[in-house]
């Protein structure tokens, strides 16, 4: 298996890329695949850089066994474009986003999350920012769903 770097991709990356971010470096380390893998997330926007995750993304991901704590919130950045393999949005925003930042050659790198799920019909990761705990349980279900998937799709290339 060939080495992938990924890049994860929200809005202020303190709820949906930095849960993205913990469950798949965890099932990766769980499967021993730690080595071929470089994980990372970032958000559009700069509204919290530095910051932790959000407490409630951190709660629900640690009743699950994934740890957030190390996290800090970052903006996408111009090298992220060439640097990463797949930069992954986890919503249709912030693709187009992504989109209008990334430079034409890197463009191929860019992706949604979803697209490798297998079991849910959505194609974006909702914001649970605004809403109740379900909303963070929801994340995680969509989540660890791509993960698994994205895992078996570098496991196959």
């Amino acid at each position: 298996m060939d080495r992938v770097s990924v890049l994860l991709v929200c809005m202020g990356n303190i709820c949906r890329s930095p849960t993205a971010e913990g469950v798949l470096r965890t099932l990766v380390e769980r499967e021993g695949l730690a080595a071929f893998f470089e994980i990372d997330s970032a958000g559009t926007h700069a509204y919290h850089i530095g910051e932790a995750p959000d407490a409630r993304s951190s709660r629900a991901a640690r009743r699950r066994g994934y740890d957030l704590s190390a996290l800090r919130a970052r903006r996408v950045n111009e090298l992220d474009f060439a640097h990463f393999d797949a930069i992954l949005a986890m919503d249709w925003d912030n693709l187009e986003t992504l989109r209008r930042a990334c430079p034409t050659a890197h463009r191929h790198k860019l992706g949604l999350f979803l697209d490798y799920a297998a079991n849910c019909d959505e194609e974006e990761v909702p914001d649970p920012y605004y809403g109740g705990d379900a909303g963070f349980e929801r994340v995680l279900d969509l989540v660890e769903d791509a993960a698994r998937g994205l895992i078996a799709a570098m496991r196959a290339k």
